[in-house]
């Protein structure tokens, strides 16, 4: 039986981190810990969270430039882009979920009645169990760490094996900002670990950011349990550029949403559906934009395009365009063009993909890596069809100057967020969820709040004659 996690770089193959497992009985006491520390937690004022919260944002922009570096070698990311996860996304965020922490969280007052005080109250679960996955391990995690805490929550944060040293740097960043030992511990357990937390009682709540088969496997733990489990699982993220569209700006940023982070985003453009009369201006465009990225060393700062996670992640997008191009599909982009692109490396050219449809897995499975296919439509109708024919519903976006157009026919795609002229980002203002087999449940806003609290009722008789 393996008692040590290894974390491969995909930098250069070389092992990065090792991490012992926790034993049964160290799991045990971490339970323990959180489970005691959150009582004593629940009862600290709510301005005294906050400042420890924002004290914690603040430790980790201190120490980003080590932090990007760490996530380079983790998980690939270009060096010149990492540091962004902090200073952009993570801050904004954390910071966001504080400050409506007031509003979310304040009681909800009944109408008055004579004699009575009624109201509810959103009190605090208890001990939260965060499962955050490797690509962008600190804005997935930042979702749920943050308003589980501002709610009087403890935390435990166990990061993909891939992201280890993200799970220490949050116990490291708030224990440096004084958080009481305990309100949050990481740990590393393999996946046999992980199922046995779930169906432990002291386990109040699951957030889990990951695979379809992932998904199913928390629900299985769960299954015995009346907890509660929020969910996003992926997607197959689509664009639809309608005629109108502002063709140099939806050319620039949808490809941006193709290809950065090497493709790895929950929320990239996975497929884009272009009307007939600006298709191969678009396709001309997005070929001689994507020709301009340099695939390389994550190290280098002229480097914008890096390595996949892994080489088997690599290898699975090499087959699915590989099996496209029999089916019919032609590839615009030559990977010569692209010395450092190596079969049995994580190195991958970027790709672009025409002439396909859906009976091709390119368009319907889960890329997640640096490959698009482009598909022309002859108007909103076939657009809204094709966007709608996916077992996933993350987010999709609208490239158009018409706006009333772009909310008549994002009320017809079935999404979790629907935007226009942008892609591939969360506002914290706004409930991050999905639907299909993307998942339940949903974070930031002050609906994110919901799944992070139990509604309890006051009835108050005040007047007893």
């Amino acid at each position: 039986m393996t008692t040590i996690q290894t974390t491969i770089s995909p930098v250069d193959g070389s092992v990065y981190v090792e991490r012992p497992y926790a034993t049964p009985a160290e799991i045990d006491r971490t339970l323990e810990r959180a489970a005691a520390a959150q009582r004593g937690w629940k009862a600290t004022p709510l301005p005294e969270r906050a400042a420890i919260c924002e004290r914690m944002v603040q430790v980790m922009l201190e120490h980003i430039d080590a932090i990007a570096a760490e996530l380079t070698w983790q998980m690939g990311r270009p060096i010149r882009y990492a540091p962004m996860e902090i200073s952009r996304g993570f801050q904004e965020r954390a910071r966001h979920m504080v400050a409506i922490a007031p509003e979310a969280l304040a009681d909800i007052p009944t109408r008055p009645k004579a004699g009575f005080q009624r109201f509810i109250r959103r009190e605090a679960l208890g001990v939260v169990l965060v499962l955050a996955p490797w690509n962008y391990p600190y804005l997935t995690s930042v979702n749920s760490v943050v308003p589980a805490l501002m709610a009087g929550n403890s935390v435990i944060l166990k990061h993909s094996n891939q992201t280890p040293l993200v799970a220490e740097r949050y116990t490291e960043a708030f224990r440096a900002a004084g958080l009481p030992d305990g309100v949050i511990q990481h740990i590393h357990v393999p996946h046999d670990a992980v199922a046995r937390m779930i169906a432990d009682p002291r386990v109040a709540y699951v957030a889990f950011t990951g695979s379809v088969a992932g998904g199913h496997a928390v629900q299985e733990a769960s299954s015995s349990r009346f907890i509660a489990t929020g969910m996003e699982l992926g997607g197959k993220d689509p664009a639809y550029v309608r005629a109108d569209a502002d063709l140099p700006f939806a050319i620039e940023n949808v490809v941006d949403g193709v290809f950065f982070n090497s493709g790895q985003s929950c929320c990239g453009i996975e497929r884009v559906y272009v009307h007939e009369a600006v298709y191969d201006a678009f396709v001309e465009g997005a070929v001689a934009l994507t020709q301009q990225y340099v695939l390389g060393n994550p190290l280098d700062p002229e480097t914008t395009l890096g390595p996949m996670v892994r080489t088997s992640a690599a290898e699975f997008v090499r087959r699915q365009i590989q099996e496209a191009v029999q089916q019919g599909a032609q590839a615009l982009i030559d990977p010569a063009r692209f010395p450092a692109d190596q079969p049995g490396t994580p190195y991958l050219a970027p790709q672009i993909l025409v002439h396909v449809d859906h009976r091709m897995s390119v368009m319907t499975e889960e890329s997640f890596g640096p490959v698009v296919g482009i598909m022309k439509v002859r108007d909103d109708a076939e657009a809204i069809a094709l966007m709608n024919d996916s077992h996933y519903g993350l987010t999709a976006s609208i490239w158009t100057a018409d706006v009333e157009a772009a909310i008549r026919i994002g009320d017809q795609v079935e999404t979790g967020t629907w935007y226009m002229n942008r892609c591939d980002y969360l506002d914290p203002a706004l409930c991050w969820t999905g639907c299909k087999d993307t998942g339940r449940g949903c974070t930031l806003s002050i609906l994110g709040y919901e799944s992070l609290t139990r509604p309890k009722s006051f009835h108050l008789r005040t007047a007893t004659r």
